[in-house]
């Protein structure tokens, strides 16, 4: 059995809604030191719903395709529903990740997540804050990088 599936050497090879939106409403930058996988989304959203995604990731293969199908999958879709993809749903879609890899689709729900979170905050709209449990935490990181 081959280590990648074909749906995860196609969005390698050839990933989709790669870039950046200059004119972004969201944005939402993660990233893992251990592995160096880096990701950033870029939304940008009309009445609610994610008219556009894109992404630019700095990883690995397994990196490079979640973040494709994650984009994949929230475009076009409302912000509620796209706060509901989980890394689970992306891993699932790329039909599986190596154990070792199932990190790289954690951080697709990440990034998606912060995206919105930017989208919310730069548009003062209220929201559950159980929505973005790692939300405090950067929150403090950056209050302490400017002490």
């Amino acid at each position: 059995m081959a280590l990648y599936s074909e749906k995860v050497m196609d969005h390698f090879t050839n990933p989709r809604n790669v870039g950046k939106l200059d004119d972004a409403d969201g944005i939402g930058e993660v990233g893992n030191a251990k592995c160096g996988d880096i990701m950033k989304i870029y939304i940008k959203v009309k009445d609610g719903i994610i008219t556009d995604v894109k992404f630019n990731t700095f990883g690995c293969g397994s990196a490079i395709a979640s973040s494709s199908m994650a984009t994949e999958m929230i475009k076009g879709k409302p912000l509620s529903q796209a706060l509901e993809l989980t890394n689970k749903a992306v891993a699932e879609a790329l039909d599986g990740l190596p154990a070792h890899k199932l990190h790289c689709s954690v951080l697709a729900e990440e990034a998606i997540r912060a995206a919105i979170k930017n989208y919310y905050d730069r548009n003062g709209i209220e929201y559950d804050h159980s929505q973005f449990p790692d939300a405090s935490e950067e929150e403090e990181h950056a209050a302490e990088e400017q002490d």
